[in-house]
């Protein structure tokens, strides 16, 4: 079976969609965490130098590692950039953020899942509303586009009303690219894929707090959510403390249950600073997911922790490992989103099309890593010109030659070798799914 490209089809489609949701008031709710983003422009030669000047030690780095000197900083970023992989880190000292501020040029951008997909929707035209952690005037007038609204007490208000004068929250981001070349205990290493890692110098969302007012508001007016997006809790560190952000959410989610037909629920993963914090969350809420979406990383490192494997080469072992997802954490369907391809696998919604969510998602993901930016509904249109993925038509074949226990849903991805931006690809592309949801 070979692959039908869609994304015209699916790109002609939105207008109406657009229209449609502003006319019924529905809209995708996208929570909960929100920061200001400081994004180091990446130069090899400065990365390198780094390297020169504090590599002491053998590079390493696993989940829960903690930055508490450029020492650190430059072991776990060496090893990270050798090995092309994406991950999350905190930083305990001001001094590190401060060399690493002074060595780059920066740039400032939103972070957050659940506040770039909202603004990832907004840009091309989508009503949304979105819950913050971080609502300062400066986080707040990035999201400002089309109707970007927030929760207020038992209404919905514009999102700059709802800013406030406090300080932004900031995390630090180095992307780096693929093909290019730094020094590494003396040697050259060609970096192999492009990626990012994010440092925390934060500690508000080591607890997460949720408001109670939007907690409130979604089983009281079920008729205006289209979807719901819940994210962000990866920079938790303390199991009791996702306990608790967990009975919250759970607690929201019978009652929307009770109040109303089925919504979909869409609870998004990442690399997690502490594995356990992960899989509570992803136990308690699962059940209550219509989707957990996760990228090919963290299925490889769910699969590790659970004394498993998978080949990410081999569509026979992706199935088999998504299987066991939704074997492990109850939800309806998982996404599984790639560079190449994405692919929904389980029990799909009635009436949904789950092909146009991982179609929009891929084309706005795509247009983020071409433009540097999310993208308009012209921006959309320009990257068409962006050829399909080899691999991910290759993986569309062999996906459709694997015999499956569920429904299986594959869109090769428009692959940019050398994307202008890494960061938030993710996350945009989660804010494209939920177009296919009325």
């Amino acid at each position: 079976m070979h692959y039908k490209d869609r994304y015209r089809d699916y790109l002609e489609q939105l207008p109406e969609k657009i229209r449609s949701r502003k006319e019924s008031g529905r809209r995708p709710f996208l929570a909960f965490t929100s920061n200001y983003d400081v994004v180091l422009k990446w130069n090899a030669e400065t990365f390198s130098a780094l390297m020169d000047r504090f590599l002491r030690q053998e590079p390493a780095a696993k989940a829960g590692d903690r930055i508490e000197n450029m020492q650190d900083l430059a072991r776990i970023s060496a090893y990270c950039a050798i090995h092309g992989l994406g991950m999350n880190f905190d930083i305990t000292s001001v001094d590190v953020c401060n060399t690493l501020m002074e060595s780059f040029e920066m740039e400032s951008a939103l972070g957050g899942t659940g506040a770039q997909a909202a603004a990832a929707l907004s840009t091309a035209g989508f009503p949304a509303v979105v819950a913050l952690t971080d609502q300062s005037r400066e986080v707040c007038a990035m999201l400002n586009q089309s109707d970007m609204r927030v929760v207020s007490g038992d209404q919905l208000i514009p999102v700059m009303e709802g800013a406030s004068g406090l300080t932004p929250v900031y995390h630090i981001i180095l992307q780096f690219a693929k093909g290019d070349v730094i020094r590494v205990e003396g040697r050259e290493v060609e970096i192999p894929l492009s990626n990012r890692l994010i440092f925390f110098y934060d500690s508000i969302h080591k607890i997460v707090p949720i408001r109670e007012d939007f907690l409130e508001y979604l089983p009281s007016h079920p008729e205006q959510i289209s979807s719901l997006v819940t994210a962000g809790f990866d920079a938790v560190i303390d199991p009791e403390t996702i306990k608790e952000r967990a009975a919250q959410i759970e607690k929201m989610l019978v009652q929307l249950r009770q109040k109303s037909s089925p919504i979909p629920v869409y609870m998004e993963g990442a690399f997690y600073m502490n594995p356990e914090v992960k899989e509570i969350l992803f136990q308690t809420l699962g059940p209550y997911c219509t989707v957990i979406g996760t990228n090919e990383e963290e299925l490889a490192d769910l699969t590790r922790r659970r004394s498993c494997s998978v080949d990410l080469a081999d569509p026979a072992s992706v199935l088999e490992a998504l299987e066991d997802m939704l074997a492990w954490y109850g939800p309806e369907g998982v996404i599984l989103h790639t560079k190449d391809y994405a692919l929904f696998y389980g029990t799909c919604p009635s009436g949904v099309d789950m092909e146009m969510g991982l179609t929009v998602g891929n084309l706005m993901s795509a247009t983020r890593a071409r433009c540097g930016r999310y993208g308009s509904m012209e921006d959309l249109w320009e990257s068409l010109d962006i050829p399909l993925s080899a691999e991910g038509l290759r993986f569309f074949d062999g996906i459709h030659r694997v015999e499956k226990k569920h429904e299986a849903v594959i869109v090769p991805s428009r692959y940019l070798e050398r994307p202008r931006y890494t960061i938030g690809l993710g996350d945009t592309f989660v804010g494209g799914v939920q177009t296919c949801y009325d």
